[in-house]
Parts: structure tokens; C-alpha cells; sequence
């Protein structure tokens, strides 16, 4: 099972950011795919989360409207859209899967560094 992400590196304030994580080794289109972030000092948080299906997607109350998370399922592929950054956006971003049936498993990619500065 490999999570592998990219698109991360150094941004202005206001400005955006594409990441990607590409998934394998999994059927992809049955899991519930999220992207976290931890910044230094600080706990893992969620960022955003979409159904395995598209059909339903969470966001927390920081980036709501500012980020949008998608899937491809025929790509193996999730994506999170981030505009409007900001500097508290500052952290490294994690790519997880779940089994959209539930149950304890759930697999983790290395993350990919997002700094917002100018």
C-alpha cells in the first residue's frame, strides 16, 4: 500500500495550492479518503474528508469555503484545492484512507510540506 503526496511547497498569503495523493496497492474507490495537517508543536487535525463516492465531503470550520477536496477514482488520485491561503495554513499535509465500510484499519502517507510566508 503506498499514499504518496505532492504539490506542497511555499506560498505567498492569499495565494493556492494543488496537492495530490496518489494511491496504490488498494481498491481505492471503496475507501473514504482525508487529508490532515499538523503544524509544529500542534496535533494531527482534519482538513477535509470525501466519501468514497464523491457524494458527501466534510470540511473543519478553518478552511471551509477557502479549500475544496475531489477524487478521481478511475486515477487513484485524491486532491485538495487550497486558495486563499493563509499563514496559519502553515503545516505538513497528510493523505489517509479508511475502508468506507468502517473497521480499524487505515493507511497513511508521509505528508508534504505546505509553508505560507511572504
Amino acid at each position: 500500500v503506498q499514499l504518496v503526496e505532492s504539490g506542497g511547497g511555499l506560498v505567498q498569503p492569499g495565494g493556492s495550492l494543488r496537492l495530490s495523493c496518489a494511491a496504490s496497492g488498494f481498491t481505492f474507490s471503496r475507501f473514504v479518503m482525508s487529508w490532515y495537517r499538523q503544524a509544529p508543536g500542534k496535533e494531527r487535525e482534519l482538513v477535509a474528508a470525501i466519501s468514497s463516492d464523491s457524494g458527501s465531503t466534510t470540511y473543519d470550520d478553518s478552511v471551509k469555503g477557502r479549500f475544496t477536496i475531489s477524487r478521481d477514482n478511475a486515477k487513484n488520485t485524491v486532491y485538495v484545492q487550497m486558495n486563499s491561503l493563509k499563514p496559519e495554513d502553515t503545516a505538513v499535509y497528510y493523505c489517509k484512507a479508511r475502508p468506507g465500510t468502517g473497521g480499524p484499519i487505515s493507511y497513511w502517507g508521509r505528508g508534504t510540506q505546505v509553508t505560507v510566508s511572504s
